[in-house]
């Protein structure tokens, strides 16, 4: 499959969803959208990356949030800073979050993905699963879950250089315990990396609970991508295939004409990525490796696209 017609794969989508999507009123958002029940795509980073090229995708926002994320960013204002705005509105502007007695004022987004990530609140009996654990670092008490708190990025990486062939390396921000202390739930709610050992090949599948076709799920395959490329840098390991699982995929109403705009336009070429990265040496290295990538580390390499489409976020 060639990279030009994997990105066809979202256009198919798209169209899939507005011809045949079930319409239905959404309570949250109080808006009408078109909704197919499942979906997949799958795309290989060894023939490019994978960034729509029928709008513009905004990739400084795009490797912003990432970063916030593996830093265990909860304040709209560190996004900011690390150029991501996208997530000022579901801080200060949805209304059930701004009722919610677990925010702490202007800009916070409570336990949101980041801190799923790189702070899991476990139950303070909870200890090393002894089939995980494959060396005495690990299962060394306290030194992998810092106590109470799992940093799940540095465990998945950790088991990538000790246990690549490992049918564990699962990164999960669904924590039902804390659904209600964060602004949005998580959309993108597990990563599975799933190693070829033999071929130093990296490959990661996502699922998704709920997918903005328009907005969200072109943002959400370029975050992927590139989670998977770093992931696959830091492991030593060559980034191969990102599959996308999307459950409940749809679009809104109000994103209609957008949608039917953008499928009128032809793909270019995808673009390629540059990392500024080199793969961990030790499993020393692994603490803080996320935390400590900057931007300017991350490049989009001959991106060329179509003009934006603008459209309001749903939050």
């Amino acid at each position: 499959m060639e990279q030009m017609s994997q990105m066809e794969q979202y256009h198919g989508l798209l169209s899939r969803i507005l011809d045949g999507g079930i319409g239905q009123f959404n309570r949250r958002t109080g808006k009408i959208c078109y909704m197919i029940p499942a979906a997949m795509m799958q795309f290989d980073l060894r023939t490019g990356y994978p960034a729509v090229t029928t709008k513009q995708l905004f990739f400084g926002q795009v490797k912003g949030e990432l970063i916030g994320f593996m830093r265990g960013y909860t304040s709209a204002a560190d996004f900011r800073r690390v150029g991501c705005k996208i997530w000022d509105a579901n801080a200060n502007e949805t209304p059930a979050w701004l009722a919610n007695p677990y925010r702490r004022g202007h800009d916070d987004l409570g336990r949101i993905y980041g801190a799923q990530w790189t702070s899991w609140e476990g139950p303070a009996s909870f200890s090393c699963d002894r089939d995980f654990a494959t060396d005495q670092e690990l299962q060394d008490e306290g030194e992998w879950l810092r106590g109470k708190s799992i940093n799940q990025l540095e465990q998945a990486l950790h088991t990538l250089r000790n246990d690549p062939s490992n049918r564990r390396i699962i990164i999960s921000a669904w924590n039902p315990g804390e659904l209600d202390r964060m602004a949005l739930p998580p959309c993108h709610v597990l990563y599975q990396f799933v190693a070829d050992v033999e071929h130093r090949l990296l490959h990661m599948s996502m699922y998704q609970r709920s997918c903005d076709m328009f907005l969200g799920v072109p943002f959400n395959i370029a975050s992927s991508a590139l989670l998977l490329s770093i992931m696959a840098r830091l492991a030593g390991f060559v980034p191969g295939t990102f599959t996308h699982f999307l459950t409940d995929a749809h679009i809104y109403d109000d994103h209609v004409e957008q949608v039917q705009l953008q499928l009128t336009r032809n793909h270019y070429a995808p673009p390629s990525l540059a990392l500024d990265l080199q793969p961990v040496s030790d499993d020393h290295e692994i603490r803080g490796a996320f935390a400590r990538i900057e931007p300017t580390q991350i490049q989009l390499v001959n991106y060329l696209h179509h003009g934006p489409i603008a459209a309001k976020m749903v939050v």
